[in-house]
């Protein structure tokens, strides 16, 4: 059995999840850490429990014929040049999100990919939650029926307490709540609705907190969608609230309703209308990336590879589609009106 052998770039916060769930997939193994940091192969070897070598050199670890795969944990910034150097080096790739902090470095990275055939994923693993896992189960059986409302919010305060904070609070190196942090619900919100959206309205504030005063862009932003069929869809990125971690997800279709991990069906005979039922599932409750389910992700992305296919889910086309109505609401915020997602996919 062939092992993928995967160089990450960037240790930090993300590369701490995906050393162990991509070392505990059958199919591959992190051979090489990139960081623009001098590292201790021998002490990070025995922190993650596998043989490791370290280089500060991005280009050489791309010229290592012994790395298969790259797994790109670095700055959202530098997400862009990173994923367009990997597929030109001929290398597999799984990026963090998000994918760039343009329309147009998504394009460029969307022609990359697709002339070079590498295989890619990216990181909007709560696809394949247990929650929402769950939730697309109800759908796709149509205990739902036709859902015509969903609306899926991103609450969790993200200040000085993380180390990002020094630098997610800026347009050049993060760009807005939704490429920070909001991406997640909007990604969710398509997965359950579809992604033919055919416009989008978006507002945006900002706490009063001095906590949140570093924040060159509105921290909250909510955005309103309409698509084809006539479903409307809203979602909320509110990355300067003080409470708990919240990843709000209620769908309304024509036979039942979801909330969080409760639902209710007219399908069930005998279940009462005036109480939910419950899902056992485990929730989405959680900001910090070690209870991501990015396991279950990167299994399905090895084992994809391994077949030669492309990776279910959270592939490219599914990546450059959410970062379409991403960038459609951050042009609608900055316009102050409406933006028709043909004006954004008209731009190739």
């Amino acid at each position: 059995m062939k092992k993928y052998k995967v160089g990450i770039v960037g240790y930090g916060w993300a590369a701490t999840a995906h050393i162990p769930a991509i070392n505990a997939s059958p199919l591959a193994q992190v051979t090489t850490i990139c960081s623009s940091r001098a590292l201790d192969a021998k002490a990070l070897s025995g922190q993650h429990g596998c043989e490791l070598r370290t280089c500060t050199s991005y280009d050489a670890m791309l010229r290592d014929p012994a790395v298969d795969v790259v797994s790109i944990c670095s700055y959202h910034a530098q997400h862009a040049e990173q994923v367009i150097a990997a597929a030109e080096a001929g290398k597999h790739i799984i990026c963090e999100k998000p994918l760039a902090l343009s329309l147009k470095d998504v394009r460029a990275i969307e022609r990359a990919v697709s002339k070079t055939g590498v295989k890619f994923c990216i990181c909007f693993e709560l696809r394949f939650s247990s929650q929402f896992r769950a939730i697309k189960s109800l759908i796709e059986q149509g205990l739902l029926g036709k859902l015509h409302y969903a609306e899926v919010d991103y609450y969790h305060g993200i200040g000085p307490w993380y180390r990002e904070f020094l630098w997610c609070t800026t347009i050049k190196d993060c760009g807005s709540s939704l490429l920070e942090a909001g991406c997640h619900a909007m990604d969710a919100l398509l997965l359950c609705l579809g992604s033919d959206v055919e416009e989008v309205t978006s507002y945006g504030s900002k706490s009063e907190s001095p906590t949140y005063a570093p924040y060159e862009y509105p921290p909250t932003t909510v955005s309103i969608l309409k698509f084809t069929d006539g479903k409307v869809g809203k979602c909320a990125s509110v990355i300067d609230c003080w409470q708990p971690y919240y990843f709000h997800t209620h769908l309304v279709g024509s036979e039942g309703s979801v909330l969080d991990n409760k639902f209710h069906s007219n399908r069930f005979d005998g279940v009462s209308g005036h109480h939910w039922s419950q899902l056992s599932c485990k929730p989405v409750d959680s900001g910090d990336v070690a209870d991501h389910p990015y396991q279950t992700q990167f299994d399905a992305f090895f084992q994809a590879l391994d077949r030669g296919q492309d990776m279910p889910l959270t592939g490219l086309k599914e990546a450059v589609a959410t970062h379409e109505v991403i960038f459609a609401a951050e042009l609608a915020l900055k316009r102050g009106r409406p933006v028709r997602l043909a004006e954004i996919r008209g731009k190739r």
